[in-house]
């Protein structure tokens, strides 16, 4: 197959608002011995693509194509031979024309070429745009509610924000574990779609004092872990709704980052503080074959029914509209929303 020797890409020059976001002509990406090319059919939108835009993740080069994950069909295999010999790699089957999910920065533009270790195969029930919807934040919710915090049948967690496409995914994980879930949103109609994903008790934000609420539906003990998306605007109510011994797991920075704290905040009642990053669980083969052996089994077993709430255009008012949505606080988006970045 002949391949182009430039690519159409979601990117950016410098940190900054959404109108550094553009669509950009670069070079074909180079290909390294141990990487698989990629030809992008559907590419997810995640509040991360905002932090590296705004410079909460800082980029070290320009221009730096966007995005963390992706789905679409192989269109080169690696070169090197320790790979080719693997035997992880091989029991994954690759081939030309394979439909894959791949997990990694830069997945908004036609092209990418990535590790194999994070190039996932998609099973044949699964279609491409659900593996794009899925793979980051089904991801995410797997390796955290299982290694930062191990949910078990009745805990009662807190959930930040849960009607959007991470927390339903939260919601829906940790109900099959047994848990009661809590969580905050902003309007009745996000309520209910939280509701429907077995949320037993949604709170609007905008209307009740969410950590009060919480203490009251715990008699005043408080829950056993607390997973925040949202970050500076939720943080330190998050001390006060957790137990004795609890669990704050900070999933993301929606509301920005937020301020530094004293370890001895943790002592009052021995709490435990983690801001766990996705790729640290999935570093080796074995991880990343677990864990995605893990979220196949929760799509095509109905646990992770995908809500895809918009798709995309792959233009440049298209990504800044997707990110703009996306960010809005008490915005429009319930579940997920993904670019197309070609036909199937």
């Amino acid at each position: 197959m002949s391949l182009p020797s430039s690519v159409q890409a979601i990117a950016i020059a410098r940190h900054g608002g959404l109108d550094v976001i553009e669509k950009m002509t670069l070079p074909f990406p180079e290909q390294k011995p141990d990487q698989v090319v990629v030809k992008v059919t559907y590419a997810g939108v995640n509040t991360i693509d905002a932090y590296f835009r705004k410079g909460t993740y800082p980029l070290k080069s320009f221009p730096q194509v966007l995005g963390n994950e992706a789905s679409g069909t192989i269109v080169a295999l690696p070169t090197s031979v320790a790979v080719l010999a693997d035997e992880r790699y091989q029991a994954r089957g690759y081939k030309i024309g394979q439909r894959v999910a791949l997990l990694d920065l830069g997945t908004h533009a036609e092209y990418v070429s990535h590790s194999w270790v994070h190039v996932f195969p998609i099973p044949d029930e699964v279609s491409l745009e659900i593996a794009a919807a899925v793979l980051v934040q089904g991801l995410t919710v797997i390796t955290q509610m299982t290694e930062a915090y191990n949910v078990q049948k009745g805990d009662t967690l807190f959930v930040h924000t849960v009607a959007g496409g991470l927390g339903l995914l939260f919601t829906a994980y940790a109900k099959a574990r047994g848990a009661i879930v809590i969580g905050s949103t902003s309007t009745s109609e996000k309520a209910q779609i939280a509701r429907n994903y077995g949320a037993d008790h949604v709170l609007l934000y905008t209307k009740e004092n969410v950590v009060q609420r919480t203490l009251e539906l715990t008699n005043g003990e408080g829950v056993h872990a607390v997973f925040d998306g949202v970050g500076k605007d939720t943080f330190e109510g998050d001390f006060e709704m957790l137990r004795r011994k609890g669990t704050l797991v900070l999933v993301g920075n929606a509301s920005g980052v937020p301020d530094p704290l004293s370890p001895l905040k943790l002592s009052a009642k021995n709490l435990k503080l983690l801001r766990p990053s996705l790729p640290n669980y999935l570093v080796t083969p074995e991880e990343t074959d677990y864990y995605a052996d893990q979220l196949w089994g929760a799509v095509t077993s109905g646990l992770f029914n995908v809500r895809i709430c918009g798709v995309y255009p792959f233009t440049t008012e298209g990504a800044r509209e997707a990110q703009d949505d996306l960010t809005t606080p008490g915005g429009k988006v319930t579940g997920k929303i993904l670019m197309k970045i070609a036909d199937e």
